[in-house]
């Protein structure tokens, strides 16, 4: 469940409820987890992608990223749950650019989480063990001669795979532009299956790991995410960092630093700043670009005011019934259950909204 409050709210400003009460619901929704004993699925995913997306370079997605995740872990210990029992529950998600510090950045996170989930929180063996998806970097396409993207996707994807990755997500060459088409994205997983079937060296689990680089490497990152952690600590913690807006205002900076890098050409994108083609590499349309249609925007808002109709005593039902567990500090992911089965996420949401406040943090 893409669910992490923490990153949304330091990333992407689309938090629609106060942290605290954001907070809670993401532990209504562990708690559900336990009680139910669901174990096909992670109760939340721990994103650094946004992180990075926004502007971070690679040293802070990942320390942000893992301090959220113990802020995560102190918060459900708080509410008397067992770390054994919510560890295994808990996943993790990055984006993989091409600076060299990616190479590394599955292994470092695995190394601090492991390290501190069992001598700091006593956790087994199967709660140290930090899982995590590895998506390409979106931020790393571009408009300008998009066959090219194909390329940067690749080396992105072979960082992830030789990182030991336990998922991967390999971006579309055309997503700087449009919504993928279907031929992007089977040359988009073309690029993880050659990997994956076709090249000798990934046959071999964990093929670099023991080079000097890469060694260095882990040590580098991991000494740099250590010291995030003290800035971050110094201001006291995740939650207090966010209340000065810490956190959001390192990847402001760092984003704004990459952008002038790549506009004045220190940062070299092959075919955007540097190595032009004759024609001075133009942004190129792709022959399909993907568009929702007028009839598809109607039927869809057919679809709402049917649903509203059919189900309007019921929601109503359904809302005050959310809305008193909220009020009565109950769990209101077990009652979400069944809303979503007659209420929009809207009427969710706005009833929510009553109980909880709508809530938007300042720019």
């Amino acid at each position: 469940m893409q669910a992490d409050i923490l990153k949304e709210d330091q990333a992407q400003n689309t938090c629609i409820f106060s942290t605290e009460f954001a907070l809670r619901l993401m532990g209504d929704v562990q708690e559900y987890f336990i009680k139910e004993n669901v174990r096909n699925f992670y109760s939340v995913s721990i994103s650094g992608y946004h992180i990075a997306e926004a502007g971070a370079n690679p040293i802070t997605q990942l320390a942000f990223t893992l301090a959220n995740g113990f802020t995560y872990v102190e918060y459900y210990l708080s509410r008397g749950m067992n770390i054994n029992d919510f560890g295994p529950n808990l996943s993790f998600f990055f984006s993989n650019g091409i600076d060299p510090e990616y190479a590394v950045i599955g292994r470092v996170a695995r190394k601090i989480w492991a390290k501190a989930m069992k001598l700091k929180y006593g956790a087994n063996e199967r709660a140290q063990m930090l899982k995590y998806h590895i998506q390409t970097s979106g931020r790393s396409l571009h408009a300008q001669e998009i066959d090219f993207n194909d390329i940067r996707t690749t080396l992105q994807a072979l960082y992830a795979i030789y990182d030991n990755c336990n998922s991967l997500h390999t971006n579309a060459y055309d997503e700087a532009i449009t919504t993928p088409t279907e031929e992007s994205v089977r040359r988009a997983m073309a690029i993880q299956l050659i990997i994956n079937k076709e090249l000798g060296l990934a046959k071999n689990e964990n093929p670099i790991q023991g080079s000097f680089i890469i060694e260095e490497l882990t040590d580098l990152v991991e000494e740099a995410v250590l010291t995030e952690f003290d800035r971050i600590t110094e201001r006291g913690g995740v939650l207090g960092a966010m209340e000065t807006m810490y956190q959001r205002s390192k990847i402001q900076e760092e984003s704004m630093y990459y952008e002038m890098l790549k506009h004045t050409g220190e940062f070299p994108i092959i075919g955007v700043n540097t190595f032009l083609s004759s024609k001075g590499s133009p942004t190129v349309i792709p022959s399909e670009v993907i568009r929702a249609t007028e009839e598809e925007k109607l039927f869809q808002i057919k679809t709402l005011e049917d649903l509203h109709k059919g189900n309007a005593d019921k929601a109503k039902e359904q809302i005050n019934l959310l809305q008193d567990a909220a009020i009565k500090n109950e769990n209101i992911f077990e009652l979400l259950m069944d809303a979503t089965k007659y209420c929009t996420l809207g009427q969710i949401t706005s009833g929510l909204f009553e109980v909880g406040g709508q809530y938007r943090r300042n720019m």
